[in-house]
């Protein structure tokens, strides 16, 4: 399907078009329309005159961001409580950050950030209460912060860290390696790594990573501004001290073009498990290597130029396995096979045809994770209402020992070896930053204790509530959402509200703590809502299929009806109830937008996903618009082709609500064309085509330069984003501010 476009009647045109704006008249840029660019898409004529912009060095498409940028800054400028607000997020966001601490060889490593340095810092220590010292500080590999730790992976004997550099919040990573005693980092260097796992060997001679081939499109010049789909990842060994370029390729389906894999191997170092992928599903195939078998070993690949042996354990994608141990050659694995909310199973490599199921699916909540301790004990992790659950199981039977005390919240991160007699946890909530427990279970009972708790001065916890209330969908689906606001509120229909929704990929959006809408909460007061809408996990693979792919709809009508519930509730109204979602929540925000304008006063979209009909040309794979039944979906809902003049069909007082679009120029996830091309066709359709517009809230962009999709940015580009965003639904929804 070759595109229609004519490169000589690009341009960008320098005038620029007034719109009546409840602020004063905005003057928004206008980018030339290629009215040519039409494309027959299963008999349909798809208009897309905006396609110039998915050119990101293109010099239109600079000009065209410039301008948006200039508008940007000229509305934000009139933003009264922006520097307030500001002020009162860094104040807030300097409070001390720290992971759970996790032994490897016979030294403790730790993340910290000490409340607002652009990047947190690895440690390490002799033992839990010895002196930290600073291991790799990626604070000192850029000026601006901009690099970033993005994945790591210590040798078995801990002699050696591999780690993952990313430059500007970009998907691809350069792999280094550094000697841990001495803190020298090696020659070895490893390029065009994105989406990659990392496993050593326990012989401690290298590793396992993945990687692409280079980018061939406009020659590279900029890792992370390249509109091409990386295809065709490869599994490579590389052994410490030699080139990239001596490398074993130990695997890759020349036929499947976007398949991926994540290796790993066993905790007694005998096997590779290969987990293969070809989406964002739960679901994949399950191959292994016996590394001992190899007769002369990973070096004998390379000689022979061949792949590893992989035996191929699960060759469907009909569910998802993920391994939790094993025993020689009896492996026990999470999966959601005939189980949507998961289950423990157990598989003998000798007799792969029979499964025993260790512990069932519950009949009520979700099984997130399943960690092995003290050789015998699993620390398995349940989400029930979206709240999480902790408790003790035996590995053999699968029986329950014993739950472990804890609050309604998220546990975060479970840090635990099989070798280990304790292991820690990492708990928040809406209104708890963070605590560490150590859980000892050398005495037989388990020993709970608090290792370290992060406490935020001038910040009184007992001045917000927190509810989970449940909007009625639709179809009559009950759609859990926590709603944060002051303790006693009238609910009078008067205050401003932000609703956070994401609802897709079978992500489970669980109470965490956040600076920026606590602030929200205090000083404007606001109430904020998390929808828990379908698509997500919060209630197993159910729950997410039911708001994917031909059930899509779901989703939005959910998140609608979560909105209609905080007016009905008395929280908010219209004109001061703001949306806001990331990603696939950028999706969502622009969606409802289209579909129930009226209901909204502001809206907020990150890095979204607008064009459903060419986000497969590019760099994420949600589906294929090129198959008639998936286009026939997707038209229906694609943000770029539902902007609708809500004004003419007959009421006249109603328009778009205030929105602002996110992007970066990194995102090599959701490329910035995604955003560029509906903010242009807002603009266009609801202001710049029309001598006497009713859109008078401004439509604007906000473009980042060297950020990503999110990932690795640095503190303050963290808080400039947040400022922003607020301090723009602080204007749009006339909230004042309150010391």
């Amino acid at each position: 399907m070759a595109p229609l476009l004519k490169s000589n009647v690009i341009s960008f045109m320098p005038e620029v078009m007034p719109c009546k704006s409840r602020m004063w008249p905005l003057t928004y840029p206008r980018f030339e329309r290629d009215e040519t660019c039409i494309e027959s898409m299963h008999g349909h004529k798809i208009p897309d005159p905006y396609r110039p912009l998915e050119v990101p060095k293109a010099r239109a498409t600079q000009e065209f961001i410039a301008s948006q940028v200039e508008l940007t800054k000229s509305v934000l400028s009139t933003c009264d409580t922006k520097e307030k607000l500001r002020e009162r997020i860094t104040a807030v966001y300097d409070y001390p950050k720290s992971s759970c601490p996790y032994r490897r060889g016979n030294k403790c490593f730790y993340s910290h950030n000490s409340g607002l340095q652009a990047q947190s810092v690895l440690y390490m220590q002799d033992s839990l209460d010895g002196e930290a010292e600073v291991l790799l500080d990626p604070n000192t590999w850029s000026e601006d912060g901009t690099k970033s730790l993005e994945i790591m992976k210590f040798s078995s004997n801990a002699e050696y860290l591999a780690y993952g550099q990313s430059s500007s919040g970009s998907d691809w990573i350069t792999i280094k390696v550094i000697h841990v005693a001495d803190k020298i980092t090696l020659d070895d260097t490893l390029s065009w790594v994105k989406f990659s796992s990392l496993a050593w060997t326990h012989d401690n001679r290298g590793f396992f990573y993945n990687r692409y081939p280079k980018p061939t499109m406009n020659e590279i010049e900029d890792e992370g501004t390249e509109t091409d789909s990386n295809l065709f990842q490869e599994l490579r060994y590389h052994f410490l001290g030699t080139d990239q370029s001596q490398d074993i390729l130990c695997w890759r389906d020349s036929e499947h073009a976007q398949w991926f894999s994540r290796a790993e191997i066993t905790d007694d170092g005998q096997y590779l498990v290969l987990s293969i992928e070809e989406s964002c599903d739960p679901v994949n195939r399950l191959y292994y290597c016996n590394l001992s078998t190899l007769p002369q070993g990973l070096e004998g690949l390379r000689q022979n130029k061949e792949h590893l042996p992989m035996i191929k354990l699960i060759d469907n994608f009909d569910a998802q396995y993920e391994l939790v141990a094993n025993e020689g050659s009896l492996f026990t694995f999470l999966t959601n096979k005939d189980a949507p909310k998961n289950k423990l199973t157990r598989v003998s490599l000798d007799d792969p045809s029979s499964w025993k199921d260790v512990v069932p699916e519950s009949e009520s909540d979700v099984l997130t994770s399943a960690d092995l301790v003290n050789r015998q004990q699993l620390v398995l992790c349940y989400m029930s209402d979206v709240k999480h659950l902790l408790q003790l199981n035996d590995l053999q039977s699968g029986h329950l020992l014993q739950k472990l005390p804890l609050e309604i919240g998220s546990i975060c991160e479970i840090s635990s070896r099989p070798e280990d007699a304790d292991f820690f946890y990492s708990f928040t909530s809406f209104l708890t930053p963070g605590i560490i427990y150590r859980c000892d279970l050398s005495s037989g009972t388990p020993d709970l204790s608090v290792l370290k708790e992060t406490k935020i001065a001038n910040w009184d916890r007992s001045l917000f509530e927190i509810r989970q209330e449940f909007a009625t969908s639709k179809d009559e689906t009950r759609v859990p959402m926590f709603v944060v606001a002051k303790k006693g509120l009238v609910r009078n229909g008067d205050h401003p509200a932000v609703l956070y929704g994401y609802g897709g990929f079978n992500v489970s959006l669980m109470p965490y703590f956040s600076v920026s809408r606590l602030v929200l909460v205090q000083h404007y007061g606001a109430v904020v809502a998390t929808a828990n809408t379908r698509g997500g996990g919060e209630y197993g693979e159910k729950w997410h299929k039911a708001g994917a792919l031909a059930n899509k709809q779901n989703c939005f009508d959910d998140f609608i009806a979560c909105g209609e519930h905080l007016i009905k509730e008395g929280y908010t109204q219209n004109k001061k109830l703001c949306i806001e979602g990331g990603s696939n929540g950028g999706l969502l925000v622009a969606v409802c937008i289209n579909q129930r304008p009226d209901l909204f006063g502001c809206a907020l979209a990150h890095v979204g996903v607008m064009d459903m009909l060419r986000f497969q040309k590019f760099t994420i794979d949600y589906g294929c618009a090129d198959i008639a039944e998936e286009f026939d979906w997707l038209i229906k809902y694609s943000p770029l082709h539902n902007v609708k003049r809500p004004w003419e069909n007959g009421t006249k007082s109603i328009q778009y609500p205030a929105t602002m679009l996110f992007t970066a120029d990194h995102d090599d996830r959701v490329v910035p064309s995604h955003s560029l091309k509906l903010l242009a066709t807002l603009q266009y359709e609801l202001c710049t085509s029309l001598d006497n517009s009713q859109q008078t809230n401004p439509i604007i962009g906000r473009i980042e330069t060297k950020a990503g999709h999110g990932s690795g940015r640095p503190t303050m580009k963290i808080i400039d984003e947040m400022v922003d965003a607020y301090s723009f639904f602080a204007k749009m929804t006339d909230s004042a501010w309150i010391e």
